[in-house]
């Protein structure tokens, strides 16, 4: 038997399917068309994001309370970077099934861990009191860093949060950023991409401490960075409780360019 609680996330959670979790996917719009992100496959350079209707969550809530469920917890990408938790709030007013919806104040699995949080309690029975508070303390055991090759994409995009200040400087340093109250922050300036892989590493084995732990390595065209932090990581967490390579999708890419190489680092594992 389902949960009597679903779960509803958007498509930069960039998770699997997962059982439970109901995915509304955001818009990529190029050329005057516009896609469901985890199908356009053209030039990110030429693209822009767009966030789903309102419309769209309310056929989502009404499908789910049709199909059996009782609540629904809705967690979303931060809404310092996009207005998607606007349009699931204004869909759940009116919605025939009661729904919350959680601002995550982050993005990629910044968001998809609480979603999982999230999930986990509604297989187990909770109520949707229950369900959200998972979510939460999720959120706040969670950190997310991350390594682009340059601030271009972000500042054109307007993405940049407190980082805003580097210009011109900006595109001679390799910047590491962090997710701090749902906005992008730079972090540290390092003078190479090898150095900046690595400070990354360190700050990933530095949040995680002793405890158990998830953590999610991420990228966007930098496969090979990747699966080699990945290996590195293994060696370095003695309570890593599961590691997981996840490439993002467009939505991330339109606003980071290519071979951004990111790490979520969770301690809400179960």
């Amino acid at each position: 038997m389902p949960p009597s609680v679903a779960v509803v996330t958007d498509s930069t959670a960039y998770l699997p399917a997962v059982p439970g979790v109901t995915v509304v996917p955001v818009q990529v719009i190029a050329g005057g068309v516009s896609y469901d992100e985890p199908l356009f496959t053209g030039d990110l350079a030429a693209a822009t994001t767009s966030r789903p209707a309102p419309e769209s969550f309310a056929s989502c809530y009404a499908s789910l309370a049709a199909a059996g469920a009782t609540a629904i917890a809705s967690i979303h990408v931060s809404g310092d970077m996009s207005g998607i938790a606007d349009s699931a709030l204004t869909a759940a007013s009116g919605a025939p099934v009661p729904v919350e919806v959680i601002d995550s104040r982050s993005i990629a699995m910044g968001l998809g861990y609480p979603v999982l949080a999230a999930a986990r309690a509604a297989a187990s029975g909770a109520a949707l009191s229950a369900v959200t508070a998972a979510a939460r303390r999720c959120m706040e055991t969670t950190r997310t860093f991350f390594y682009v090759d340059t601030l271009d994409a972000l500042r054109r995009s307007g993405r940049i949060g407190t980082a805003a200040s580097l210009v011109g400087s900006a595109l001679m340093i390799k910047p590491l950023l962090h997710i701090g109250d749902g906005r992008i922050s730079l972090l540290e300036k390092v003078r190479t991409s090898s150095r900046a892989i690595a400070r990354l590493e360190d700050l990933a084995v530095h949040a995680a401490g002793e405890g158990p732990v998830e953590v999610a390595v991420q990228h966007l065209g930098a496969s090979d960075r990747a699966e080699a932090l990945a290996e590195r990581l293994l060696k370095r967490l003695a309570g890593l409780a599961e590691l997981r390579v996840v490439e993002v999708g467009a939505v991330i890419g339109v606003h980071v360019g290519p071979g951004m190489l990111g790490l979520t680092v969770s301690s809400c594992a179960p």
